[in-house]
């Protein structure tokens, strides 16, 4: 079972790529093996980002609130 923690370990790992524009991050687990995972754009970093977020506040037993607002001219 994924913890809290090891979300938390993730989430700063993505944040901490993201931010230097790396597009691949390697994940070790709990149980000694790894993962790598490499994304195509920032926008599927974003959406991981989220994802991680969402699953530490549910496991925490609190909420996400987060609004998107996405308009349009119509063309």
């Amino acid at each position: 079972m994924t913890t809290a923690a090891d979300l938390r370990s993730q989430l700063e790992s993505l944040h901490k790529a993201r931010a230097s524009g790396v597009r691949s991050i390697e994940f070790a687990s709990g149980n000694g093996s790894s993962r790598r995972i490499e994304y195509k754009d920032d926008a599927q970093m974003a959406a991981a980002i989220a994802d991680l977020e969402r699953r530490i506040a549910a496991i925490e037993g609190r909420r996400v609130s987060t609004i998107h607002i996405h308009t349009s001219k119509g063309l």
